[in-house]
């Protein structure tokens, strides 16, 4: 058995491309459309999944969109995605600059969260050992859930 992907529905493909792709860097390794079911699906890799060509090998991220509107839960009960990057504090301030609320910030140089648009906790992690404390991080408060 190989682990394969984790399905989010969303609500607008536009709004989540945004969020997945340019804001959290996730790259689009193929779609599909099906006129018939009427909906949408997506798959994202991670870039370092891309260079190391394990793109088809390693765990995506499906996008679904269903053409017809559905009400969907907060899905706190789905739990978080996890993705290990190079500069906690980096990614934390991209994410931030780009407008992206830092739900659980990395105040012990190690995790974060932040929160996709569909409410999908996504949990950061420091690659390697963590990073020493640092400001502004270190005093900020939670905000949100994560």
């Amino acid at each position: 058995m190989r682990y394969l992907h984790t399905m989010v529905r969303v609500h607008d493909l536009d709004d989540s491309l945004d969020f997945w792709t340019k804001r959290l860097g996730l790259v689009e390794v193929r779609r599909t459309e099906s006129q018939q079911g009427r909906f949408t699906l997506v798959f994202l890799a991670a870039p370092e999944d891309l260079e190391t060509g394990r793109a088809t090998a390693a765990p995506l991220v499906e996008l679904t969109y269903n053409w017809d509107p559905e009400t969907y839960g907060e899905g706190r009960n789905f739990g978080h995605l996890a993705y290990e990057v190079d500069d906690i504090y980096a990614t934390c301030q991209a994410l931030s600059d780009a407008g992206v609320t830092i739900n659980r910030p990395p105040r012990d140089g190690r995790m974060a969260f932040v929160r996709s648009p569909e409410n999908i906790s996504i949990e950061l992690l420091q690659k390697g050992a963590a990073k020493a404390p640092q400001e502004p991080w270190a005093s900020m408060p939670n905000t949100g859930k994560w």
